[in-house]
């Protein structure tokens, strides 16, 4: 028969297990979301990169004749480009742009630097909480399955990517339009190419080459983050100490 003891003794082994499975699970929600804040963060520092590229933009008017269409000079296209990327930024006023572009224009560009803004509050958000999972794992020297899941979860944007390669060489307009119905809720971006200088100095030809880029850039951010997972595998133990208070002995 089974005595009071072994009942105390297997109950104890049972509440162990089951709080060890939380932990397993708990683990599993940290480390999905550390892949989570790695990718989002690579995707919008490739997107702002890519964006504040002032060299990008004056390369493209020139193979895309925007100096012809728009009958602007280089010096002219290039200062409209620097005031364009200073909004995007959040360190120009939309106001600047008026000059240059009509109030819907304007009013658009509104929008995307509305965009941006939020974009830069998750990128920093994403920042925040992948350095708190990384050093917490460093700690608990688990930097192992760290960098195993990096290096193993990190993979899947690549599947990502050759989706949306796919897409956007098959049939660019399609999915462009859908883009923008799902990150503006009007239609100031429907512009007119006979009349409106932004859609002018950006043909469809800008936005093709650029998603190009961005996607090139994202490639190599994973990639790097990779290469970090991996030096944790490879290393497996950090030993980082715990903070002791000396106000306590």
């Amino acid at each position: 028969m089974m005595t009071f003891k072994k009942f105390i003794i297997i109950g104890r082994c049972l509440k162990k297990n089951k709080g060890d499975l939380l932990l397993k699970k708990f683990d599993y929600f940290l480390l999905i979301l550390l892949i989570i804040n790695v990718s989002v963060f690579s995707l919008i520092m490739a997107i702002e990169r890519s964006a504040y590229d002032l060299d990008y933009y004056m390369d493209s008017y020139e193979k895309n004749d925007v100096f012809e269409v728009t009958n602007k000079s280089y010096e002219e296209l290039e200062k409209i480009s620097k005031e364009i990327i200073g909004v995007l930024k959040g360190n120009s006023d939309v106001s600047d742009l008026n000059p240059y572009f009509s109030s819907k224009e304007i009013s658009h560009m509104r929008d995307v630097q509305n965009l941006f803004s939020f974009a830069k509050i998750l990128k920093f958000i994403s920042a925040v909480s992948g350095l708190i999972i990384i050093f917490s794992y460093l700690r608990k020297d688990k930097s192992k399955i760290m960098g195993k899941w990096l290096g193993i979860g990190l993979s899947f944007n690549y599947l990502l990517l050759i989706i949306i390669a796919i897409l956007v060489r098959t049939n660019f307009n399609k999915y462009f339009i859908i883009f923008h119905e799902l990150f503006f809720n009007n239609e100031l971006w429907l512009l007119d190419p006979n009349t409106d200088l932004l859609i002018q100095i950006m043909p469809e030809a800008f936005f093709i080459d650029i998603i190009t880029i961005i996607l090139l850039r994202f490639v190599f951010y994973i990639f790097f983050g990779q290469l970090v997972g991996y030096i944790f595998y490879k290393k497996g133990k950090y030993n980082i100490p715990h903070y002791v208070n000396p106000k306590k002995y």
